[in-house]
């Protein structure tokens, strides 16, 4: 909680979820609840939901509109920047020695956007956003930049759910892990999907790429998760797409929209390109991990293919998924079978690096031939260390940005 999450920067929202003054949404950036804001001015604030008075949450719903944030215990109520504006009995406060409003606010946190995507930290050291990405942005305008009018989640809030898993396990999955899905997902592939849902997956024409720990898994199949939803129309709507993004985006970039991979923005922010399904695993202590979904598409896409994509992804990735189901028995008992003295001490292997390290001078970061690979999951986990060894920021190392990818994704 202290090495990593408190000081790492962590999704919070969409923008797209609280596009008007007074909005806001309540999440987790680990255990501690925030409220996320438009202000009446056009920023997005975020600020811990709990009050300075006694520590009650001060809002207990999930989103909304309103003008300010009561705390129900003493009255204590704040405005749209997370300022303290009035309480009952001002007066007893007023004649207290050294008092002031303005030191009693809820606390705020330090707030950026990456095209559309909040982020929020509360460590005032932490290095920018821009900096914290870094390259990776170059890599997530394949699913964020697709066409004009930016991207939304899917209304009607996230789908939620809990596993008894360890936080790491769901991440590490999703950085790299795409070796599992020859095994764990044909039980409920193959006779589900029929013809869509064989799993193929080879190291030719492949990657795995990682900045600052960060990584993405993928191959050059334009259509790849998106083909196991099993629904012709959807993929009619990709392939009339495909020149488009090609243009825009370039063919190597075209071909991430939809391929079979799947990515991790350090340390618990993951999403699968195809299925466009988004999501956080917020720790709830070392064995409970509670993941918050929500599906992602471009604002301009029609509305009969947007209710497609909601359909797709609540049928192979949400609590009752038959895809998901399978992740979470995996990472249920990755955790349980490991509580053990013997069993924590125990080795595991990290050491598939059939390729290795290539040198590809169009494509940014640390760049591994071949998806099929555990060289993403030991960068997370290099990451993750040299975060929980660090002191300060000072001691952990970030990546710098190649000025052309940069500027590309500006």
């Amino acid at each position: 909680m202290e090495r990593v999450f408190a000081r790492s920067w962590l999704f919070v929202a969409h923008e797209s979820q609280i596009e008007e003054p007074g909005a806001f949404v309540t999440t987790y950036m680990a255990q501690d609840s925030v409220i996320v804001a438009r202000a009446d001015d056009g920023a997005i604030n975020v600020f811990l939901n709990s009050c300075p008075h006694r520590g009650n949450r001060v809002c207990f719903a999930d989103s909304g509109k309103g003008r300010a944030f009561t705390c129900n215990y003493h009255g204590w109520a704040f405005g749209l920047d997370g300022a303290l504006k009035k309480m009952p009995k001002m007066g007893l406060y007023k004649s207290t020695p050294g008092f002031r409003m303005e030191d009693w606010g809820l606390r705020r946190a330090r707030v950026a956007s990456y095209k559309g995507l909040v982020f929020a930290t509360f460590c005032e050291e932490a290095p920018s956003l821009e900096q914290w990405l870094g390259d990776f942005r170059w890599y997530l305008d394949a699913v964020l930049d697709v066409e004009d009018g930016g991207t939304e989640f899917l209304p009607g809030g996230a789908t939620r759910s809990v596993m008894r898993c360890n936080w790491k396990f769901p991440a590490d999955n999703f950085v790299g892990d795409i070796y599992h899905a020859l095994w764990t997902h044909l039980g409920g592939a193959e006779p589900t999907l029929g013809r869509h849902g064989g799993v193929i997956v080879e190291n030719e024409g492949s990657y795995q790429v990682s900045v600052n720990g960060h990584g993405w898994e993928f191959n050059d199949s334009f259509f790849g998760n998106a083909a196991t939803m099993g629904d012709r129309e959807l993929l009619r709507y990709m392939r009339s797409r495909q020149e488009a993004i090609t243009a825009r985006l370039g063919d190597f970039r075209s071909k991430m929209w939809g391929s079979v991979a799947s990515a991790t923005i350090f340390p618990n922010f993951s999403f699968l390109p195809g299925y466009f399904t988004f999501r956080t695993f917020q720790p709830k202590g070392p064995t409970t991990t509670e993941i918050h979904a929500w599906t992602l598409v471009p604002k301009n896409m029609p509305d009969d293919i947007k209710d497609r994509f909601r359909r797709g992804s609540m049928r192979t990735f949400s609590p009752s998924g038959i895809l998901e189901m399978d992740d979470g028995e995996n990472w249920e008992h990755s955790t349980s079978a490991n509580a053990g003295w013997v069993t924590r001490n125990q080795k595991l292997c990290y050491a598939m690096a059939p390729a290795g390290e290539v040198e590809r001078d169009d494509l940014p970061g640390e760049v591994t031939a071949g998806q099929l690979s555990d060289a993403n999951q030991r960068l997370f986990y290099k990451r993750w260390a040299e975060m929980m060894d660090a002191e300060s920021w000072a001691d952990i190392p970030t990546a710098g940005s190649d000025a052309r990818y940069s500027e590309a994704a500006e």
